[in-house]
């Protein structure tokens, strides 16, 4: 008997060890780590405004030709259309700043930008403030703030110090580090387009990229209008998705925003 019940409990403990045997225990099975930038909040609980953004994986932002601007050359609010890849025009944006900083502090000014949906609902606001961008202030480079919906920090936009490169941290609401943004050494993009990669924390993986492209030689020298796509997973948080659109602001103004950068 004592031999029996000993033979049960061996059993008993290896039976998932066993030839034929589904695998390891449920304890001993390998967790997957769970990305920060993955969508894990359900359809009802997302920012009011962005479940439409639950489904995209391509956002077109163009930006609108001011007459003003392109006759006289002065620097004027920004407009935008966000659309998705059908050309359906999805959000609304409009920078806000003052004339002093519009002027004279053009590339890195600072401005708020409001995203609204097509019914005027204002969904995500963007905050940009006056800050360096130059390698040679590595302690006060450019940060940018995205609420969604308003009131609500959605996540972050670091500027990385480097030398050579472009580089951005995309953080989530509690600033942790969630995905990185890679540059080109150069971006003037002269007759081509201009890639900046998305990547994950390690900077091995591509997941994604935001693209600058070419308008052609008249719209690029005599205006500051331009073209951009983000190409993300449609599985990635929609509030980095948000983060993302901001992103594209900030890269717009720090790299295309004077008209012969766009050559």
């Amino acid at each position: 008997m004592a031999s029996q019940e000993s033979q049960q409990q061996t059993t008993t403990i290896f039976k998932d060890y066993l030839p034929g045997s589904s695998g390891l225990p449920e304890q001993d099975k390998p967790v997957e780590p769970t990305s920060l930038w993955k969508q894990t909040s359900r359809a009802h609980n997302l920012p009011p405004g962005l479940e439409y953004l639950n489904q995209l994986d391509r956002i077109i932002i163009h930006q609108q030709v001011e007459l003003l601007e392109a006759i006289l050359g002065t620097e004027t609010c920004s407009k935008y259309e966000i659309k998705n890849h059908l050309g359906q025009r999805v959000y609304f944006a409009v920078e806000e700043n003052g004339c002093f900083d519009r002027n004279l502090c053009s590339p890195i000014r600072s401005f708020t930008i409001r995203i609204a949906d097509n019914s005027g609902q204002e969904v995500i606001t963007v905050n940009r403030p006056l800050r360096c961008s130059s390698c040679w202030f590595p302690c006060f480079l450019q940060e940018l703030e995205v609420q969604s919906p308003p009131g609500t920090i959605a996540g972050y936009v670091v500027q990385n110090w480097d030398p050579f490169l472009p580089k951005f941290t995309i953080q989530n609401e509690s600033k942790e580090d969630v995905l990185k943004i890679i540059g080109p050494y150069a971006t003037c993009g002269c007759f081509e387009d201009v890639e900046f990669e998305v990547k994950d924390l390690n900077e091995m993986s591509t997941i994604g990229k935001i693209s600058k492209y070419w308008s052609g030689f008249v719209n690029n020298v005599f205006t500051n209008t331009a073209n951009f796509g983000i190409q993300v997973p449609v599985d990635l948080d929609v509030k980095i998705k948000a983060v993302m659109i901001g992103a594209c602001f900030l890269i717009d103004l720090m790299f295309f925003e004077n008209s012969l950068d766009g050559l």
